[in-house]
C-alpha cells in the first residue's frame, strides 16, 4: 500500500485565509518530502470555512515547492466553467508540473456554488459528462473543434489561423491527457462503475462509513468488466481521517477535545449532508433515524486515532472489512497545532506504514 494526501480543507471561519493557505502548502510539502505518492487538493467557491477557491491555482502554487508527488484536482467542478477554459488550464497545469498532474473531476457537490453559477436547478451530472467529453475533444482532435452541446458550444472556426498558432488549445503534456478520477461519495456507487468502463479510476471519499467503502470495490471491477480493461485494485484510492501521537491521552485529547480540527471537519460536514438530504451517507443501517446520526456516531466510525500500533491495527482491520486497495489517502484537517499535526503525518510515513507493509507482507508469505 502507497501513501497519498487528500484534502478538501475545513478551516475556522476566524483563522486568517493566508495563514490557512500557507499551512495547507506546507501539508503538501511535508507530504511530498515523506515520500508520499500523490496528493489531492479541493475546491469550493461560496463556503469560507473550505477556502481554497481553485485547486488548479493552489497545485501551481507548489510547482516548484512539491519535487516528487504527483499532485491532483481533487475535484474540478466542471458544472461550474466552460469546459475550454478547464482544458486549457489543465494542459498548462500538466506541463507546469512536467507531467505530474492527476485530473480529478466531479459535478461538485456543494449546492452554494451551484447556486452562484446558475445550476442549482440544472441537471449537473449531464452537465459534468457534456463537460469532459468536450474537455476530451479539445484534447484529441484539432482545431476548429466545432462541439455543439446542451450546454456549451466550443468552436474557433471563425477566428481559426492556425499558421501562427490562433485559434488551438495546447495538449497537456501527457498524451492523450493526464490520469482522471473521480471522487465516490455514495454507497454502491454507479458513477463507480461508469468512470472505471470509460477508463478512469475512484477515490472513495473519507466521510463515508467503511461498510460503504467496501461496495465501491465491486463496483470499480464491475466497471472495468464493462469497459474491457483488467480490474487493478492498486488504482483504487480510499481516503481517512487519521491521527497518530506516541502518546494516547494527547491523541484522544486532539481528535476529541474541545478545540479538535476532527471534530470541527466533521461538524462541518454532517451539518451540510444532513441539510441537503445525504444523511445516509453517515448510517451502516438505512433504517437508522437521521436524528440518531450524530456527531459521536460520525467520529467513531470515521476517524481512526492512537499511537503507531493502534492505528495500524485499526487500519488493517478496515483493509480486512473493504478488500486491498492501492493507496492510502491521508486526510488533511486544519493545522490547530502545527507540531502535533506535522507529527501525526511523519509517525504516519515512518512508523504506521511499514508496520501495515510487513503485517500484509507476513500474512501473504503465510498463506503461501
Amino acid at each position: 500500500m502507497e501513501l497519498g494526501f487528500f484534502t478538501m480543507p475545513i478551516h475556522p471561519l476566524e483563522k486568517d485565509w493566508r495563514q490557512c493557505m500557507r499551512e495547507d502548502q506546507e501539508a503538501f510539502v511535508l507530504a511530498d518530502e515523506l515520500g508520499f505518492a500523490e496528493g489531492y487538493v479541493g475546491e469550493h467557491v461560496t463556503d469560507l470555512a473550505e477556502n481554497i477557491t481553485s485547486c488548479m491555482i493552489f497545485i501551481a502554487t507548489l510547482a516548484s515547492r512539491v519535487k516528487g508527488m504527483r499532485l491532483g484536482t481533487g475535484t474540478v467542478n466542471l458544472p461550474n466553467t466552460h469546459p475550454a477554459h478547464v482544458a486549457a488550464q489543465v494542459a498548462m497545469l500538466d506541463h507546469l508540473l512536467d507531467g505530474r498532474l492527476i485530473f480529478g473531476i466531479s459535478p461538485g457537490g456543494l449546492l452554494s456554488d451551484a447556486e452562484i453559477f446558475g445550476n442549482l436547478d440544472n441537471d449537473r451530472n449531464a452537465m459534468f459528462l457534456e463537460s469532459i467529453d468536450m474537455i476530451l475533444s479539445i484534447w484529441t482532435k484539432d482545431a476548429p473543434y466545432d462541439l455543439n452541446g446542451r450546454f456549451w458550444n466550443v468552436s474557433t472556426a471563425r477566428t481559426l489561423m492556425a499558421e501562427i498558432g490562433q485559434g488551438i488549445v495546447g495538449k497537456p503534456m501527457q498524451r492523450p491527457h493526464p490520469p482522471i478520477v473521480v471522487t465516490a461519495v455514495a454507497p454502491f456507487s454507479k458513477g463507480v462503475t461508469a468512470a472505471a468502463a470509460r477508463g478512469w479510476d475512484p477515490i472513495s471519499a473519507n466521510f463515508l462509513m467503511p461498510k460503504w467503502v467496501a461496495s465501491h470495490r465491486q463496483c470499480y471491477i464491475d466497471g472495468c468488466v464493462q469497459g474491457g480493461r483488467t480490474a487493478d485494485l492498486a488504482n483504487w484510492r480510499v481516503a481517512k481521517s487519521i491521527f497518530v501521537s506516541e502518546d494516547p491521552a494527547q491523541a484522544r485529547e486532539y481528535v476529541m477535545g474541545p478545540n479538535s480540527p476532527y471534530l470541527y471537519y466533521y461538524r462541518q460536514l454532517l451539518t451540510k449532508l444532513v441539510k441537503n438530504g445525504r444523511a445516509n451517507l453517515f448510517k451502516e443501517d438505512q433504517s437508522m433515524p437521521d436524528e440518531a446520526v450524530t456527531l459521536e456516531h460520525v467520529m467513531d466510525r470515521l476517524v481512526t486515532f492512537g499511537t503507531p500500533d493502534k492505528v495500524a491495527d485499526e487500519l488493517l482491520a478496515f483493509r480486512e472489512l473493504t478488500g486491498q486497495f492501492g493507496t492510502l489517502l491521508y486526510a488533511g484537517h486544519d493545522w490547530v497545532d502545527t507540531d502535533l499535526a506535522r507529527r501525526s503525518k511523519i509517525l504516519m510515513a515512518e512508523k504506521v506504514l511499514p508496520l501495515i507493509n510487513d503485517a500484509e507482507k507476513n500474512k501473504a508469505e503465510a498463506a503461501i
